[in-house]
């Protein structure tokens, strides 16, 4: 299976792997799994950092090459059909991220593995459940 980390689930893989549920944990250790990360997760886990909201005790930058270094990913492009469909899809609210996470997952077929209630509602691509 192909799986497309939400930005928590990321960082929560390498941070705080605690806060996964046992079957996300599960699929992301199997080697049957392809995991996937998107560019606008890297962004938004810099915006974290910088904010303070996670703590790391190096530079934003050398923590997200150190964990894409650790924990290589496949990375979902951003292109132009990206783009287009991060406006078209079906969501409760207007979040980029979440729009162009979605719009990722669909383009290059992937199941979206997220805790995030307002996504675990989307029709438009798989999800896998972190609750």
């Amino acid at each position: 299976m192909k799986l497309l980390l939400d930005t928590h689930i990321w960082l929560w893989s390498l941070i705080e792997p605690n806060r996964l549920a046992r079957r996300v944990r599960a699929a992301l250790r199997s080697h049957d799994n392809e995991l996937w990360l998107s560019p606008i997760s890297v962004w938004e886990a810099l915006i974290l950092i910088e904010k303070g909201r996670v703590a790391v005790d190096v530079s934003a930058e050398f923590w997200i090459e150190e964990a894409r270094r650790i924990a290589p990913m496949v990375e979902a492009t951003l292109t132009s059909e990206v783009a287009i469909l991060s406006r078209l899809v079906t969501l409760p609210h207007q979040d980029p991220a979440d729009r162009f996470l979605l719009a990722s997952a669909k383009i290059y077929g992937l199941t979206l593995v997220t805790g995030d209630r307002r996504l675990l509602l989307t029709k438009d691509v798989p999800v896998m459940s972190n609750r």
